[in-house]
């Protein structure tokens, strides 16, 4: 963990994040606010407007548009939104905006250039994304083996982001949501999300295609409806949460209850990083699934692709955010305390020991353990989370901590206790301050049709990506290993959201920084391509299949 802690440190600096929103403002410019003629000529290509029969693909661009999302809206805008907030306070929200609305301009960018040098050698069955992109426009320069090389780092990437943030991010958070809320057994839940899976990835892309075109809209309108619900009967908090937000987003949080306080710098970290992960913004994943569509129109389907940040991150991640942020459960009140002073003893260097540890005023979970954290102070007057779970005794509730470790001197802040929520079982408690049975169910069914859909359009990412660099072989064992991750997640050795965060950051980050080098380099062509069609737009209409539409 403390490797992945270090990787994660250089993937994602303060540098590359400024590259990020760098990049969305230039192409947001650039394109003359293409978010625009996301939302108002994307709608109408989506619906079907200009399909054409007779154009290579292999889906609808409803389909693609579902697939991708599929893999978007997903337990990232659960589950991540939450750790956004948890780790870096009401602000991460804001900055999960700022990536949301420039998010779209770099979506319709990447999604662009991978339709104009897609593969279709196959018509029926066309495969793109950033390493086709990267091939085909690196050979148009004289340079073919630059071009294979980069493409096939950006498969490599592409191949750990699925297995880790794209399939065991969501299994995880899936079987800790439905242990904590129905006691179920994490590997039973691992092995049907295993099964569920291969059962349609197996089919490939126009299986694929009909699931989620099926799964996503149905689980969007129901979680937010249940959502809205929730904030109207909380209507009277909300510019309150706003102005928090704000505030929050540009200057320090401090410390409240079960929130160990943030900076700006959090705070932009958390919700960059969240959003990222969750919009996929700037990794070019999501065109390999745009990429079947069936269109000859290479800007046609990038403007529905700009769709995706806006439902994803301004809409639903919104409404998670506004949820936790107004049921209080960021920053709530201890739920247990501790009946005598706690005493750190040092066994050996930066590693301390914390005896077993009596508690009053706790209530455990079905197989009479919670997982719980303590807040410490260290030399340096940083406060620290320590993660432990509690166990009932014939004498009563003893608390037990298992990470005392990597810190400063610690020493004891106050004799609370608090219940670990990790990513979605936070936003499932935050909606049962409004009912008890409200985000037990519904977040719970949420999460399982989020992840499975999730994991199913990631992992047809790995295949593209595996596909690219063995010419078509692999594809089948990739698809058997990829099943069994899903699996191995629910295995125990990932405890806390911040050890599923920096497992899941690794694989994100790496898909990240290539496909972001490859938009950038190529993104001209993408926006000459971007003109030529707009200005089509405004000529008089003529048949809807053509290009003037």
């Amino acid at each position: 963990m403390e490797l992945i802690q270090n990787i994660n440190s250089f993937l994602w600096s303060d540098n590359v994040l400024y590259i990020v929103l760098a990049a969305g403002i230039l192409f947001t410019i650039w394109s003359g606010f293409c978010q625009y003629r996301a939302l108002t000529h994307g709608l109408p290509v989506t619906f079907g407007r200009y399909d054409n029969p007779d154009d290579p693909g292999a889906i609808s661009h409803f389909q693609a548009l579902s697939t991708a999302m599929s893999s978007t809206v997903g337990l990232g805008n659960i589950g991540g939104v939450a750790i956004a907030i948890s780790l870096g306070g009401p602000g991460a929200l804001f900055w999960m905006w700022v990536v949301g609305v420039i998010g779209m301009a770099l979506k319709v960018t990447e999604v662009t250039l991978a339709m104009m040098y897609r593969n279709l050698d196959d018509p029926a069955n066309p495969r793109g994304g950033p390493m086709w992109v990267s091939k085909r426009a690196f050979a148009e320069l004289g340079l073919p083996r630059l071009g294979v090389f980069i493409g096939a780092i950006y498969c490599i990437a592409t191949i750990i982001g699925s297995y880790t943030g794209g399939n065991m991010f969501q299994s995880w958070n899936v079987a800790d949501l439905t242990h904590t809320f129905f006691g179920w057994p994490r590997l039973l839940v691992g092995a049907i999300l295993s099964i569920t899976v291969g059962l349609v990835i197996i089919g490939g892309i126009k299986r694929i295609g009909k699931v989620t075109a099926v799964i996503v809209p149905i689980m969007c309108v129901m979680y937010l409806i249940a959502g809205g619900y929730v904030l109207v009967l909380n209507i009277e908090s909300l510019p309150s949460i706003f102005a928090t937000i704000i505030d929050s987003a540009f200057n320090p949080t401090q410390a409240s209850g079960a929130f160990v306080g943030g900076t700006m710098g959090s705070a932009m970290l958390w919700g960059m990083k969240r959003a990222l992960y969750s919009s996929e913004v700037g990794l070019g994943s999501s065109a390999i699934a745009h990429s079947a569509a069936k269109t000859d129109e290479p800007v046609r389907e990038g403007i529905v692709a700009g769709l995706e940040p806006f439902i994803d991150t301004l809409i639903v991640c919104t409404i998670t955010g506004l949820i936790i942020l107004s049921s209080g459960v960021w920053n709530r009140e201890a739920d247990g305390q501790f009946t005598e002073t706690l005493d750190f003893t040092e066994v050996s260097a930066a590693n301390w020991q914390l005896p077993p540890t009596p508690i009053t005023g706790f209530s455990t979970s079905q197989d009479g353990t919670t997982p719980v954290f303590i807040i410490v102070t260290t030399d340096n007057d940083s406060l620290v989370r320590v993660h432990g779970d509690i166990s009932s005794t014939d004498n009563g509730h003893i608390a037990y901590f298992n990470d005392v470790n990597s810190l400063d001197q610690p020493r004891q802040k106050n004799h609370s206790v608090y219940k670990s929520y990790n990513g979605a079982s936070l936003t499932a408690h935050a909606f049962n301050q409004t009912h008890d049975w409200l985000g037990i169910y519904l977040v719970t069914f949420a999460a399982w049709f989020f992840a499975i859909s999730t994991i199913i359009a990631q992992g047809y990412y790995g295949e593209q990506a595996v596909f690219f660099l063995f010419k078509g072989k692999g594809v089948l064992s990739f698809k058997i290993t990829y099943c069994f991750a899903t699996l191995v997640a629910t295995f125990g050795f990932i405890t806390t959201d911040r050890e599923l965060d920096a497992v899941t950051t690794t694989g994100t980050g790496l898909v990240l920084i290539s496909g972001l080098f490859i938009t950038l380099i190529f993104g001209y062509k993408a926006m000459k391509e971007y003109h030529r069609y707009t200005a089509t737009l405004s000529k008089p209409a003529g048949n809807p299949n053509d290009t003037q539409g």
